[in-house]
């Protein structure tokens, strides 16, 4: 057993008389995500109303989970915030740094001698810690919390932006970064604005070729990558009581994409079911005991519009299977707009390689249903035109799907097993002939499809579907087939038709696994050594940053003006800089590598106003360092979507970048710039991004009277001797000034532990 029974039962044992404090505050009934919500906050909140989007809020998470990419940064954080062990249940789980190249084996055991270092020093600090161990070929974060640790009516935080697949089992899991999952470890409250709620009212039934990934395909497409931002996406409705835990993960998870702050459905009898076939039949015994609390008050379904800041109505039984992309999520087509939109926007109708799998997408669901349609092109005497790789999800899918003979079917149609990690879906993907930067078309079972994400080829044009949909368009290997109503022809020359995908939520024989990869914490970490080579390239001890030092900042310089879409994948890119993450001075050359920059739109060249000369960003932000001259980074809109890397804050942090101005922040990474003592802003007037010119001399004014809700001031000093006064915005609150005050939310801890 490696979840936490007791835990789990004292949580239940406060939410009765939580929620009833709850209404009493509210004065009405609750959503499940007030239910949740309300029952963890911190001790003299509970009575209290708090207002949707404006109220910032103490709350007790019951768990942390991390990533291996995220968790070296986060655990070299903890380590100086003066603690012995963590406070709450957490685990480590080695995912992200298994290069996909050739197949699971041989990648795995690449990966486990190339990151030794690094492994050694999760496993060893997990074991001074208390932290839960899963070793490289475990599985994926999220589905091994999903199969281990995600229970109904409960509160995580995770260092990874895909963190809310839990939601699927009825958990409000959010995505943090490392500096949030620190305070959690050391027993403070964790801060989050009480978030706006967005209903989505789930009627009728799937059938035939629709599944539960259409469904957040069809959510992303009508609200955008920012949509969702500041807002927990709550399910509901005969239509969500009909859809598999594992599906309800899958739209949970992709959530993600709309910048929700996190996504959840309420437990019934799927979510029951899940839990005993994943031997947690005593979890959902205490489930079954405060049912009622598990989902929103019938009053709130009856009457959505009331209770809901927003409400989307979807009826399941009209759903129709989607493709979305390229280069961005929510441009969402239904399958059968799909064949002309390839053909009018000129995008490479070949399709290269299907994708299926990840976190996403690799339940026993879904292999199980796009295996019938692997049999389906053996027995049909088809072979996929297009490469075709499958990523199991953890070690248990991965034993059992195998067991029951799924992974020779995908290997009879021609297809490759990749190990159980994120490969591809992060960019771990030595993808054959992607410097040649052609212009290709691939589709996954994924999340995210950004420029250059999985191979690195800014052509590539990458596609999000359902696994049975990738399948099928991998058979065809032409992104124009349309399987609900195209044949193919076979290899005795005649015309086939795919039937319509089958599967079986849970297997028959029940899960099987022989190792699942666990590690537990030593009893007594004390005499644990952890171990970081002075002279290591991948793991750096930190020091702390400086403190504010008092006074207002004038004499910025300009580092970059980023123009349209800048993810975290633009200002810190994943793929090979995976190896760095645990050493900030070495990641830090990847800074902002990827933004556009608005004066010449090219990427990775900008200005150094010391010497006019152009250089790459990091080289120019290293120049302004050695001399002790602070910077400004100029944004867009949605600045730092998608993933939650921290490192794409302590980035600059660390290189000097005093400020970042933007039209308007993804919430997580402006929650990690506040927690690393940056100052996070944005123009009160967005045209004002105009102003910005290249050799601009920036001043922030305004610091002495830095308090919520008050206005700084920013002073272009143009070269040309005018200048232009810039109202600009800020949303912290008291405790966040403190963060910035003090240097970093860290140190404040650690003068607590003190």
């Amino acid at each position: 057993m490696v979840f936490d029974i007791d835990m789990i039962k004292s949580v239940y044992a406060a939410f009765p008389g939580r929620i009833a404090a709850a209404r009493k505050a509210e004065g009405r009934p609750l959503t499940l995500t007030e239910k949740i919500l309300y029952a963890h906050l911190s001790e003299g909140e509970a009575s209290e109303k708090h207002e949707r989007g404006v109220s910032y809020v103490d709350f007790k998470p019951d768990r942390v989970a991390m990533q291996d990419a995220t968790a070296q940064m986060a655990l070299l954080q903890f380590m100086q915030a003066g603690r012995s062990k963590v406070a709450v249940p957490s685990t480590v789980h080695c995912d992200h740094l298994i290069q996909a190249e050739v197949g699971a084996n041989p990648d795995l055991a690449k990966a486990k001698d190339k990151n030794r270092e690094v492994y050694d020093f999760l496993s060893s600090v997990s074991n001074k810690y208390g932290l839960g161990f899963w070793k490289p070929g475990a599985g994926i974060i999220h589905q091994v919390v999903l199969e281990n640790y995600a229970f109904p009516g409960g509160m995580m935080i995770g260092t990874d932006s895909h963190t809310p697949n839990a939601g699927g089992l009825g958990m409000v899991a959010i995505g943090v970064g490392g500096a949030d999952a620190c305070d959690v470890m050391a027993g403070l409250p964790w801060e989050l604005k009480f978030p706006k709620l967005i209903g989505v009212k789930l009627t009728g039934k799937l059938s035939g070729w629709t599944s539960a990934k259409d469904v957040i395909l069809k959510v992303a497409g009508i609200l955008t990558v920012k949509g969702g931002t500041g807002c927990i996406v709550e399910y509901f409705g005969e239509g969500a009581q009909s859809l598999s835990a594992t599906g309800k993960g899958t739209i949970c998870n992709m959530g993600a994409e709309i910048g929700a702050t996190t996504s959840i459905f309420g437990y019934d009898e799927k979510s029951e079911a899940y839990l005993r076939g994943t031997d947690r039949s005593e979890i959902a015994d205490l489930a079954n005991g405060i049912r009622e609390h598990l989902t929103g008050d019938p009053e709130v379904y009856a009457s959505p519009e009331d209770y809901f800041n927003e409400v989307i109505e979807i009826n399941l039984s009209e759903l129709e299977p989607h493709v979305n992309g390229p280069f961005t999520p929510d441009l969402a087509w239904p399958l059968s707009k799909f064949a002309a939109a390839v053909k009018e926007n000129d995008w490479p109708q070949k399709l290269e390689v299907g994708l299926i799998g990840s976190c996403t997408n690799s339940s026993y669901e879904d292999i199980s249903r796009a295996a019938s349609l692997a049999q389906q092109a053996v027995d049909k005497k088809l072979k996929a035109k297009s490469e075709f790789t499958i990523t199991p999800g953890s070690e248990q899918v991965r034993f059992t799907v195998e067991r029951d003979g799924f992974l020779g079917i995908f290997e009879n149609m021609g297809g490759v097993v990749l190990a159980n990690a994120c490969g591809p879906c992060i960019g771990q993907w030595a993808r054959h002939g992607a410097d040649k930067q052609e212009k290709n078309s691939i589709i996954t079972s994924f999340n995210r499809n950004f420029a250059k994400r999985a191979d690195g080829n800014p052509n590539t044009h990458s596609f999000v579907a359902s696994p049975e949909v990738v399948t099928a368009l991998a058979i065809a290997g032409d992104l124009t087939f349309n399987p609900m109503t195209d044949t193919l022809t076979n290899e005795d020359g005649q015309q086939v038709k795919l039937e319509e995908p089958a599967g079986l939520e849970l297997p028959v024989k029940g899960f099987a696994v022989e190792d699942a990869g666990y590690q537990e914490p030593a009893k007594d970490g004390s005499t644990v050594e952890v171990k970081v080579a002075p002279d290591s390239e991948r793991l750096q001890l930190l020091e702390p940053f400086q403190p504010w030092e008092g006074t207002d900042l004038k004499g910025l310089k300009l580092l970059i003006k980023a123009k349209g879409k800048c993810t975290t994948d633009h200002i810190s890119m994943a793929g090979p800089w995976l190896r760095y993450r645990g050493h900030l001075d070495n990641i830090s050359n990847n800074l902002l590598i990827g933004a556009v920059n608005f004066f010449n739109d090219a990427t990775n060249k900008v200005k150094n106003q010391l010497d006019g000369s152009y250089g790459e960003v990091p080289d120019v932000q290293r120049q302004y360092k050695l001399h002790n001259i602070g910077t400004v980074v100029v944004g867009d809109e949605n600045y730092g979507e998608g993933s939650s890397r921290e490192h794409a804050a302590m980035e600059p942090r660390f290189l000097g970048v005093r400020a970042i101005l933007v039209k308007s922040f993804a919430r997580i990474h402006e929650t990690n710039l506040k927690k690393q003592g940056m100052l996070a802003l944005t123009f009160d007037n967005p045209a004002d991004y105009d102003l910005i010119q290249e050799d601009d001399a920036l001043d922030i004014i305004g610091l002495d009277n830095f308090a919520p809700g008050n206005p700084l001031t920013v002073v272009c000093n143009h070269s040309d001797g005018s200048k232009d006064e810039i109202k600009v915005n800020h949303t912290y609150n008291a405790g966040q000034i403190r963060w910035f005050k003090a240097g970093s939310a860290l140190n404040l801890v650690k003068e607590n532990a003190i």
